[in-house]
């Protein structure tokens, strides 16, 4: 379908369904996600598809979000607390494999991507790989929204109740931005049938020649 016309059905999802996103149509969000623009490839930060619903109303419980309950799966994405050398090196061993090189002829781009974030603050490559996360939960809405699957982009969560239930702390991890994934409630959602609104392209973009 023409992607046009996908990013005009979607919309910000007020109520859900209990109807459940198919197995196939949630891969084909997570293959996305997994393609997404990454600032160097490093793909600071890992996704958490939940279905179970006893942890999702937990997960709700000091939020004013329903969807986080009513969600047919929530996505959680998670981006790193610090950059490391250890990173650096798993991206380099993997691009070699994948291209069919030798780590030593990347010798240079090991190097120079571990100066750079050497020379930085765990805080400055943490809030980059926070950064990064809203380019993978762009590309996720895009995905869902291909599916006619929709979705709920959220930041109203308790970060730290999150982290402690999915045991981020411990893989060097903190939550950052959730998406919740099912089907609108025609009846109950009152954006379900609204037009969508948006300022016009031309006021939007300005093209410069």
């Amino acid at each position: 379908m023409d992607l046009i016309q996908d990013l005009t059905w979607r919309y910000a999802t007020k109520s859900y369904s209990d109807k459940k996103i198919s197995e196939e149509k949630l891969n084909f969000i997570n293959t996305a996600i997994n393609l997404s623009a990454s600032s160097c490839g490093l793909q600071p930060y890992r996704v958490f598809v939940i279905d179970n619903a006893e942890l999702k109303a937990k997960l709700g419980e000091t939020s004013f979000n329903q969807q986080i309950a009513q969600s047919s799966h929530l996505l959680v994405f998670a981006a790193y607390n610090t950059v490391t050398t250890h990173h650096i090196k798993n991206l380099v061993e993997l691009t070699a494999e994948k291209q069919g090189v030798t780590v030593d002829a990347l010798d240079g781009l090991f190097s120079s991507m571990d100066s750079y974030f050497s020379n930085r603050t765990d805080e400055q490559n943490k809030h980059w790989a926070e950064k990064q996360t809203y380019i993978a939960l762009g590309t996720a809405l895009i995905a869902a929204a291909n599916q006619k699957v929709d979705a709920t982009p959220m930041e109203g969560f308790d970060p730290e109740l999150f982290d402690e239930l999915l045991g981020l702390k411990d893989k060097n991890l903190h939550s950052v931005v959730i998406l919740s994934l099912g089907y609108r409630d025609q009846d109950k959602d009152y954006l379900a049938n609204a037009p969508k609104v948006r300022i016009a392209t031309e006021e939007m973009v300005t093209m410069i020649g």
